[in-house]
């Protein structure tokens, strides 16, 4: 009994499950090898070419950073990878598991399959098909099951004629873009962004074999599917890790840091950073597959994260915009068009950078820059802020107190309304409108309108990248700076060869007052020139700034246009956007100087400026219309004169009450201010403006250009 008790002799070969039957076995052994035999003459009939891939449209920054993909029309994330965008290690680890001879075989690894072939019989079923990178891909593109005969034979077939028409380089970036990696990820790059959040250019051991092991079973290995499919990765790369160390790829220490390490808990989005600005680059160029912007990635984090802290400070529905600008080109360093895209509370998805806005009172400096170029004005001229009737219009100070005789320098640190006012008069709302698009700015009138005085005050439609741009216009010594985001345009035009829109004596010296403002939120005077605005009924509070290299836009509000409500009244520029503006600037990095005075710059204080620039307002403007005024008889206006070196020319005046004060490009000339002709020696070729003041306040201009 004992001996009919006693156990079977076992067949090693028996003891595996699920068992082949002899005919699968024998199909299974025998396809690889007619298909190794019969290759030549089936090759020559198939297009190996492989397919262009539907690629996800990036944006990136200026560096080559992504800031923000987009999926395919499927749904799909599929991101370009090259072989220089992944580890190199990720790269030894992946052929070291999945293929070893790819750079030595043509689509079919005899020696593999023939190792399949053998471990097929020992365990009766198919453990190993011996596939390469290179069947891979052509299963990725013919869509077969990979454990189906006779597509295994079809990708056979099409992997030698893959070969045959691609370079290595090429099918192995084809594999790093399609492999899958679960749910709608496609790609290396893909992969390393959705489940460790960066880019594969530097992976751990374990990251590395992580990226491996998924494509082979990435539905049931994906790390967001849950506990059951985390633990079926870790195995999966563990088994990778334990091929890199028995090949010699990492040592014994790092296998064990590697097999340590979890695997990651789910998905992470992918990056969103700039999405305004990166949907308006896929709208205007919808056939572009990368957008290189001149964005800086690390900036425009930090300041969407400041723009999310700081936005539910001043109450709900408010949003916060900011944009920063390289003012030596015009390139947008960040661009932050709202406090979160995806908040709906704050309508996050409108870009309040080129939202038309009220720009409250951030247009004074341009106007007192135009008095300045004029001759008309100078920052230590004397001017009445007291109740004044221009017309219908009556404006009063923002607080409704006034201060008397003051400063042009104080009325502008003060933003005080009248004096503003009363200069925009001189200077005319007019060509304060041509000025400003002449800086790149696109001011919007209501319908049916012309220009008028209440545009000095915030009556005028204007976008952030507008007061961005007029403020990076007098940060560059008064010539257009061409805001731009596209990254091959950044240095295309030098500051010389742009257009001059006001004098770089009368900008610098705006400058110097901005620089003087006294701030109670932190900003120190001489650090940064910048101004604030608060639009009528607190809808809006803003405020632009610069330093000697970037110009920096803050606007907060309501993006419905509704009013914010404070406990003090509602936001202020000051009290708002101002703090704003001093932490933009702390996050940009290290502060750069302010330029110095340009030559030919008249830095005097009130008593030494000349009699007629003294005292300027409305006395001024009503000698304009005196008819004894004077007329500069030579150089006619507009006129074109021959220059030679050493050369000098008469500067003729008839009428006018002596004395006379002559200025050329802002310089007085001449040392008899009883003369009504002055001899004047140019300093060079060029346009040159010259203003005649006499006694009584009365002024007449010339623009010549000396060629």
């Amino acid at each position: 009994m004992g001996q009919h008790n006693r156990p079977a002799a076992v067949n090693p070969i028996m003891v595996y499950r699920p068992q082949m039957t002899g005919a699968a076995l024998a199909f299974a052994i025998a396809m690889p090898i007619a298909a190794i035999v019969g290759l030549k003459s089936a090759v020559g009939t198939i297009d190996g070419r492989l397919p262009a891939v539907d690629h996800s449209v990036e944006v990136v920054d200026r560096e080559g950073r992504l800031l923000r993909p987009y999926p395919v029309a499927d749904g799909r994330w599929r991101l370009e990878t090259k072989i220089t965008d992944v580890d190199p290690d990720y790269l030894a680890m992946l052929l070291a598991f999945e293929d070893q001879r790819f750079h030595k075989h043509h689509g079919i690894d005899v020696k593999a399959i023939f190792r399949s072939i053998g471990t097929g019989l020992w365990h009766r079923r198919i453990v190993s098909g011996g596939s390469t990178l290179t069947m891979q891909v052509a299963r990725l593109e013919d869509g077969a099951m990979t454990r189906q005969l006779w597509a295994k034979f079809h990708q056979m077939l099409r992997a030698r004629a893959i070969e045959r028409d691609n370079a290595k380089n090429e099918i192995l970036g084809h594999y790093l873009s399609r492999a899958p990696f679960g749910g709608n990820l496609e790609g290396v790059r893909t992969a390393s962004l959705a489940y460790f959040g960066k880019e594969p250019r530097r992976l751990s051991a374990a990251e590395a074999a992580l990226l491996v092991a998924l494509p082979q079973s990435p539905e049931a290995r994906r790390p967001d599917a849950g506990t059951a499919a985390r633990s079926r990765a870790r195995k999966a790369r563990d088994r990778v890790l334990a091929r890199a160390l028995k090949v010699g790829l990492i040592d014994e220490p790092q296998f064990k840091r590697a097999i340590a390490e979890p695997i990651p808990g789910g998905r992470r989005p992918m990056p969103v950073l700039a999405a305004h600005l990166a949907d308006r680059r896929i709208a205007a160029h919808p056939g572009r597959q990368r957008h290189d912007v001149t964005i800086d990635a690390g900036l425009q984090a930090r300041l969407e994260e400041l723009a999310r802290l700081r936005a539910p400070t001043f109450g709900p529905g408010v949003s916060v915009a900011i944009l920063v600008v390289d003012h030596r080109s015009g390139a947008i360093r960040a661009s932050i068009g709202s406090s979160d895209y995806f908040n709906r509370d704050r309508q996050g998805f409108v870009d309040m950078t080129r939202a038309v806005r009220s720009p409250g009172s951030t247009l004074k400096p341009l106007i007192y820059g135009l008095a300045f170029q004029d001759g008309i004005a100078h920052p230590e001229s004397l001017i009445e802020d007291r109740p004044m009737a221009f017309g219908a219009y009556q404006p009063t100070n923002f607080d409704r107190e006034y201060l008397g005789t003051v400063s042009i320098r104080k009325a502008l640190q003060l933003s005080l309304n009248v004096p503003a006012i009363q200069m925009l008069e001189t200077v005319g709302p007019a060509r304060l409108m041509a000025t400003m698009r002449r800086a790149g700015a696109e001011p919007v009138l209501a319908e049916d309108t012309v220009p008028n005085l209440a545009i000095g005050l915030g009556g005028i439609g204007m976008r952030l990248t507008d007061l961005v741009a007029l403020q990076a216009m007098i940060a560059s010594g008064g010539r257009f700076v061409p805001l731009h985001d596209d990254r091959l345009k950044d240095h295309t035009m030098t500051a010389r060869a742009r257009p001059q829109v006001l004098d770089p004596r009368a900008a610098w010296q705006v400058a110097s007052i901005l620089a003087g403002v006294q701030d109670p939120n932190g900003i120190t005077p001489g650090d940064i020139a910048f101004k604030t605005g608060t639009s009528y009924g607190y809808r809006d509070a803003c405020a632009v700034g610069f330093d000697g290299r970037h110009t920096v836009g803050v606007w907060i509000g309501r993006a419905d246009g509704k009013p914010v409500r404070t406990a003090d009244g509602g936001i202020a520029g000051i009290d708002a956007a101002a703090p704003v503006l001093n932490d933009v600037f702390a996050r940009i990095g290290a502060r750069h100087r302010l330029p110095p005075a340009p030559p030919g710059t008249l830095i005097a204080s009130a008593s030494d400026l000349p009699p007629a620039m003294r005292q300027v307002g409305r006395s001024t403007i009503a000698a304009m219309s005196d008819p004894d005024r004077p007329q500069i008889a030579f150089p006619p206006d507009r006129s074109r004169l021959d220059y030679a070196v050493d050369e000098s020319f008469p500067i003729e005046v008839r009428r006018g009450k002596l004395p006379l004060t002559i200025l050329v490009n802002g310089a007085p000339i001449g040392n008899d201010p009883w003369r009504r002709t002055m001899d004047w020696q140019p300093a060079g070729a060029g346009q040159v403006e010259i203003l005649v003041i006499d006694a009584k306040g009365n002024a007449d201009r010339s623009s010549v250009f000396l060629k």
